[in-house]
């Protein structure tokens, strides 16, 4: 007699093999069904079937079940499989903002919402030290040249619940045309946090500079220019800002103030 299998599915129906990867330590994976993104540091075997506890970059772990197609590798679908010893976690490297580092990790596709700055050099500072970050979370930033027009690009942009908007404003303090902008935006969706900087510049600690103190600038003079003069550097603002980004190195180079306001930006427009 001929045999059947107990299958009946037709071939073209079966969903397509994936291979099977050891979870070894260190592995970036991404969990199919949340999108967490992680790297693997243990793997256990429970009454349920094994699981696999991954970190992603802030540090924070999840524990997920090892079934067939459930995570993506470089974009592929796979199935994890225990490892044939006992992955040991590897000391965790960390990226220019402090954050956890997530070895390998590839771009995630750039999310609805957004970050603005008010220019070109606030644009490169957070590159420098959240540009790793960024990419992970899928977030884009882009520059206003200046906060004039930021109700006509917020009105243009409608932030809503999957397409936040924050925005980071130079020198905000009470009382300033930059804090009644700020108030004209700000909504649910739309946050504006700012620093009590002149410029971007300032930002920057002076000791990573190589100056004792940011120079005071009076009223009425352009205020990089003055920087420059006060310092004895050539009147050139570009070669300047270069002077400057390129004594960044990590967090650690810049004040308190931008750092908090940055990292309010990124959990702001990344919330779930």
């Amino acid at each position: 007699m001929r045999q059947y299998s107990a299958d009946l599915t037709p071939p073209w129906k079966k969903p397509k093999p994936v291979p099977e990867v050891a979870a070894d330590a260190g592995l970036v994976v991404e969990e199919l069904g949340t999108g967490f993104c992680g790297a693997v540091i243990r793997c256990e075997k429970t009454a349920q079937g094994p699981t696999v506890t991954l970190e992603d970059r802030f540090g924070k772990h999840r524990v997920f079940p090892m079934e067939p197609r459930g995570f993506l590798l470089e974009g592929r679908p796979v199935t994890l499989v225990r490892p044939t010893q006992t992955p040991v976690r590897p000391s965790p490297s960390r990226t220019a903002s402090g954050s956890v580092a997530v070895p390998g990790a590839r771009a995630r596709v750039a999310r609805a919402g957004r970050i603005y700055v008010e220019g070109r050099h606030d644009a490169e500072l957070v590159e420098r030290v959240w540009g790793d970050d960024l990419r992970i979370e899928g977030v884009v930033v882009e520059y206003l040249e200046g906060i004039d027009d930021l109700p006509a690009i917020v009105a243009d942009f409608a932030p809503g619940p999957d397409a936040r908007l924050g925005v980071l404003v130079d020198h905000l303090v009470p009382g300033s045309k930059e804090s009644r902008i700020a108030a004209q935006v700000t909504s649910a969706h739309a946050l504006v946090v700012g620093h009590p900087y002149i410029d971007i510049w300032e930002a920057v600690k002076p000791s990573s500079v190589g100056i004792p103190a940011w120079p005071h600038v009076p009223r009425g003079q352009d205020w990089k220019t003055g920087i420059c003069r006060s310092l004895g550097w050539p009147e050139n603002t570009g070669a300047a800002w270069q002077r400057i980004l390129n004594s960044v190195h990590s967090y650690k180079d810049l004040e308190p103030p931008l750092l908090g306001r940055v990292e309010e930006l990124i959990d702001f427009v990344t919330l779930p």
